[in-house]
């Protein structure tokens, strides 16, 4: 997987608008114009600054997690990685985001894709965790 890099500067971020209720998903519901407050999007996306990270996806593992292709990560570095979680990782020298899971045989990483088979770590691959991955910024066309 090509993976890119990208620091994530935390010098006070971009504040927009924010209209704090919940938005219908179905239903159509009432929506006024006026904006009462703001969100800084930076702020609420990272929590770590200095131990946070993007990268870019490339690959279509992680589909079922709604991780697309293009898609950005945001990465902490700083979090302990726990069974469940989302994390990017390295395997002899190759970057990989998929969710760890830690079995009683072993730690595996496990794609979001029925069409990629789990990886079992062992003791002969150079396996590290580079970060838990904590947000996902996606563009809508």
């Amino acid at each position: 997987m090509a993976v890119s890099i990208y620091n994530l500067e935390h010098s006070g971020g971009i504040a927009i608008p924010f209209f704090d209720v919940g938005v219908a998903a179905g239903t159509p519901s009432y929506v006024q114009e006026y904006f009462p407050d703001s969100i800084n999007i930076s702020q609420e996306l990272v929590k770590n600054p200095k131990a946070t990270f993007c990268v870019r996806v490339s690959g279509q593992s992680m589909v079922g997690a709604g991780i697309d292709d293009g898609d950005l990560l945001i990465v902490d570095k700083d979090l302990e990685a726990k069974d469940g979680q989302i994390i990017l990782a390295v395997i002899n020298g190759d970057y990989t985001v998929k969710r760890l899971l830690k079995k009683s045989d072993g730690h595996y990483l496990q794609p979001e894709n029925p069409d990629f088979e789990p990886l079992r770590i062992t003791p002969f691959m150079d396996f590290r965790i580079w970060g838990v991955v904590t947000g996902l910024i996606k563009k809508l066309q």
